[in-house]
């Protein structure tokens, strides 16, 4: 049953501020910075059988500072350094899209740009989800408002180590 209670839990995180140090429109490996406990978090939730996604707003493609080729070749980039220690993200799930900018394809108003809950949405569609034990990990009220308006929880991640954070906040089990 795709997103109801026989599936599996999903960790949903935003990327930037998140997973990754926020450098504003980040789109090379070589400026990636991972935010100290991302890896750890990804490989302990995977060896806990939760899903994992990121779910992000890549406005940068629509606004002309980069190509969507290039969001995803950052994120198979992302996944091959989480391989390295026997960690993976599921599914990346991303919205190019902004309200103007010169890439015209991107430019329109949808549903899956945060707030709005379309990318978690998307992965309900695809996967099959426990909504009740699955969450979401952001660093702006706007991706807490996706959660909630996806029926799943949300913990707002300020800065510093994300595997303390998600202790602290008592997001996982021990």
């Amino acid at each position: 049953m795709k997103g109801g209670k026989a599936g599996r839990p999903a960790a949903f995180f935003d990327r930037d501020g998140v997973l990754n140090v926020d450098k504003g429109y980040l789109y090379r490996s070589e400026e990636f910075e991972w935010i100290p406990g991302a890896v750890e978090t990804i490989k302990r939730l995977n060896d806990q059988g939760f899903l994992v996604f990121v779910v992000t707003n890549q406005s940068g493609v629509a606004r002309g500072y980069y190509r969507e080729e290039d969001v995803v070749r950052l994120h198979a980039w992302m996944n091959g350094e989480l391989a390295n220690h026997g960690a993976r993200i599921d599914k990346f799930y991303y919205c190019p899209h902004y309200t103007e900018g010169p890439a015209r394809e991107y430019v329109k108003a949808c549903q899956c740009r945060k707030p709005l809950p379309g990318l978690i949405l998307a992965a309900f569609a695809e996967w099959d989800i426990d909504r009740e034990k699955s969450f979401l990990i952001g660093d702006k009220d706007s991706d807490l408002a996706a959660a909630e308006a996806a029926g799943i929880r949300g913990y707002k991640f300020a800065a510093g180590n994300l595997a303390a954070f998600l202790k602290t906040a008592n997001v996982i089990r021990e």
